[in-house]
C-alpha cells in the first residue's frame, strides 16, 4: 500500500471535482479546470512550505524539480514521480505511470475530457509549489494512457 495516497486527501480531491461539476451548471469545462487549478495553486503553496521548512536552499531549477519529483510528490501521493525529463532549456516533463486518481476513471473516449478535471488540481499544486519556491513557470498536463499522465513544466526566464 506504499503507492496509495492518503484516503482523506483522495476523498477531498474527488469531492472538490464533483462539487465543481455538479454545483455550477453554467460553467464550461475550461472554467472548472481554471477553478481547480486556482485551488490547487493555494494548496501547493502551503504544502511546499511545510516540505521545505528545514531544507537548504535549492541550487538551480533541476535541483528544484528533483525535490518536487521525490519529496513533494511523495508527501502527497506516497510515491515518487516515475520519470523526469528535461531539455536543459527550461522545460521539464514529470510522468506518473500510475496516477492514482485516474485509476478509477473509465478509459473510454467519452470520459477523456472529464478525466482532465482530475489533473487540474495537481497541476495547480505544482505551479503553486514552484511559485512559492521562486520558480516562475507554466504547467500543462495530459493523459498519456489511463492511468498514466504527464505534467509539463516550462520555467519562465527571470
Amino acid at each position: 500500500m506504499a503507492d496509495v495516497p492518503d484516503v482523506g486527501f483522495e476523498l477531498l480531491h474527488a469531492e472538490v471535482v464533483r462539487i465543481l461539476k455538479e454545483g455550477v451548471v453554467n460553467r464550461s469545462n475550461t472554467e472548472m479546470k481554471l477553478k481547480l487549478e486556482e485551488l490547487g495553486y493555494r494548496v501547493g503553496q502551503g504544502w511546499i512550505e511545510k516540505c521545505t521548512k528545514d531544507r537548504a536552499p535549492f541550487r538551480d531549477d533541476l535541483d528544484v524539480m528533483k525535490f518536487v519529483c521525490k519529496e513533494f510528490w511523495m508527501s502527497i501521493y506516497n510515491k515518487q514521480v516515475d520519470n523526469l525529463r528535461t531539455n536543459h532549456q527550461g522545460v521539464f516533463v514529470l510522468q506518473d505511470n500510475t496516477f492514482h486518481f485516474l485509476g478509477r476513471v473509465s478509459s473510454s473516449v467519452q470520459h477523456t475530457e472529464e478525466s482532465q478535471m482530475y489533473l487540474a488540481f495537481p497541476g495547480g499544486m505544482l505551479k503553486g509549489a514552484l511559485a512559492a519556491i521562486g520558480v516562475n513557470c507554466s504547467v500543462g498536463y495530459e493523459i498519456t494512457s489511463m492511468p498514466a499522465c504527464k505534467f509539463t513544466i516550462t520555467v519562465q526566464p527571470s
